[in-house]
């Protein structure tokens, strides 16, 4: 299974040493096979630290589920036992790790889950109030991988968008050149134009066109 993690950087090596506590379901390594969900903790979290947000693609190998070297956990939707794993594990006053699964999955506290689940610890919804509000909201998914032995149940896949982008934009300073432009000013012409942002943007599949393409817009944009 695909499975995509957001941020404002490319995910090359995952070190649990950097993950936070008192998350949904504790310290780990969070992903998500709903891309668009990534896409949006990468530009909420990029945008805390002005930076692009970059949303990088894993391999998640679903034999993990039933591989007895890996103690799982999973919920198929939000459910009592789900809302009460959470608040134990965001919890500040319970030690942690408040469990010692390697593999845990199911929905996102997102910002309004949690605000419902702080009415209920108020006391001021009860249980089935709370559930019954969690039906009908939008589908999302989390896997946290939580120890370093999960991290085996995980592949990084080559960025191939990053990839066919570096190919083309190389193609494209290449025949600046040729219009005896020098590479420097070149360089700086195609980074810096609207035809390289949209070719950096994921969502334009821009990329999928011909590097010659992409070289006439680039040509239209600059006048030359």
């Amino acid at each position: 299974m695909k499975v995509y993690h957001g941020s404002f950087t490319r995910i090359e090596t995952i070190d649990l040493t950097k993950a936070e506590e008192n998350k949904d379901f504790g310290k780990g390594f969070y992903v998500t096979n709903i891309r668009k969900h990534a896409e949006r903790w990468a530009e909420r979290i990029a945008a805390e630290y002005n930076k692009k947000p970059v949303v990088t693609e894993f391999e998640f190998y679903e034999t993990a589920y039933t591989d007895s070297i890996y103690s799982v956990l999973r919920f198929p939707k939000p459910s009592r036992e789900w809302v009460e794993f959470i608040m134990k594990n965001r919890n500040p006053n319970i030690p942690k790790p408040a469990h010692n699964y390697d593999i845990v999955e199911g929905a996102i506290a997102n910002d309004w889950i949690t605000s419902q689940i702080k009415l209920y610890e108020k006391g001021n919804i009860s249980m089935d109030t709370l559930l019954e509000k969690l039906i009908y909201r939008e589908n999302t998914h989390q896997i946290c991988l939580c120890t370093n032995a999960s991290l085996s149940a995980i592949k990084l896949l080559e960025n191939t968008h990053q990839t066919k982008i570096e190919e083309i934009s190389k193609l494209i300073i290449v025949a600046l050149t040729e219009l005896k432009i020098d590479k420097l000013t070149a360089t700086d012409l195609f980074y810096n134009s609207d035809t390289f942002t949209q070719l950096s943007d994921y969502n334009t599949n821009l990329c999928q066109k011909s590097w010659n393409e992409i070289c006439e817009m680039l040509k239209k944009e600059l006048k030359i």
